[in-house]
């Protein structure tokens, strides 16, 4: 029998990785630092090309879900092509997840409810009825709505929806 495996979102950084766990775990309850391990004093300065000491992995939790940040070089980039869906209870949540995650990130990367973050991480903050709102005749409106928006709106997207159902 084959167990159910954890699986860990292991994130890429250029010297950041301490730096983007702290902060993420100050935006997300429930969350926290699990471990940090540095680089050794003398193994390997010429391979890897990180000073002893310095942190290698940090291991943390948001919310419950676990995962790794390697302090790699800048070999590699975050994109768009994987982001972290945040679902939101309500307005509130949107707008402390929307305003904590979005602040020093690029204004020109927020569309529809989507977001990078100061660090290039792409995050989707989305209410939890979004698909609700978006059933049958509504969905036109709802899409056409949420398209004109960076931040999303509940109300606005319930008045969309409302638009069809009335």
């Amino acid at each position: 029998m084959i167990r159910k495996p954890s699986i860990t979102p292991f994130l890429w950084f250029d010297g950041q990785a301490e730096e983007a766990a702290r902060f993420y775990t100050s935006v997300f309850p429930e969350s926290e630092i699990t471990n940090l391990n540095r680089y050794p004093e003398n193994a390997g300065v010429e391979e890897h090309g990180h000073q002893p000491g310095g942190v290698m992995t940090v291991s943390f939790t948001l919310a419950g879900q676990d995962f790794t940040g390697i302090n790699g070089g800048p070999h590699f980039h975050f994109n768009e092509a994987v982001s972290f869906v945040v679902d939101c209870a309500d307005q509130n949540e949107i707008d402390h997840y929307w305003n904590s995650l979005s602040a020093g990130g690029p204004v020109e990367s927020q569309q529809c409810g989507w977001l990078k973050d100061r660090f290039g991480l792409s995050w989707q903050i989305v209410p939890e009825c979004l698909p609700e709102l978006m059933r049958g005749a509504a969905a036109e409106p709802v899409m056409k709505a949420l398209f004109g928006m960076k931040k999303l709106d509940i109300a606005a997207l319930k008045a969309a929806r409302d638009s069809v159902q009335n």
